[in-house]
């Protein structure tokens, strides 16, 4: 395996990168199957084929937006503290930011924290 952040070989139950500290399959610029370069934009290594390692649960994500969406809890979930943060204090945006967001999950366009896409190989 090899590690997302720095595309160096690591041991394949390694919870971390023993060269760059990262956590396993965190990062977005190398595959973790094959080590060659990826765009962080990309689900599938156009190399080797396989998934990639991906941000955050999609489904976590749209129920938390569905259930307290306008308190922005998805967001915080996803790494987004900051606008988390504004659509707590604004109650979504007064449903706008809401409702735009539940579009953005639904069409998988909504990116985490890190700008990688969420997860969605569980469903």
């Amino acid at each position: 395996m090899f590690c997302r952040n720095c595309g160096l070989e690591i041991d394949s139950h390694a919870p971390v990168c023993s060269h760059c500290g990262t956590q396993a399959k965190n990062g977005v610029q190398y595959c973790q199957s094959c080590g060659k370069t990826t765009l962080p934009t990309e689900r599938e290594c156009r190399f080797c084929k396989s998934k990639l390692a991906g941000g955050k649960d999609w489904l976590t994500t749209l129920l938390l937006n569905i259930l307290v969406g306008y308190l922005g809890i998805h967001r915080f979930y996803t790494g987004s503290i900051g606008i988390g943060i504004i659509q707590f204090l604004t109650g979504g945006g007064c449903g706008v930011w809401w409702i735009i967001d539940l579009i953005l999950i639904l069409t998988d366009n909504y990116k985490d924290g890190e700008g990688k896409p969420l997860d969605k190989s569980n469903y």
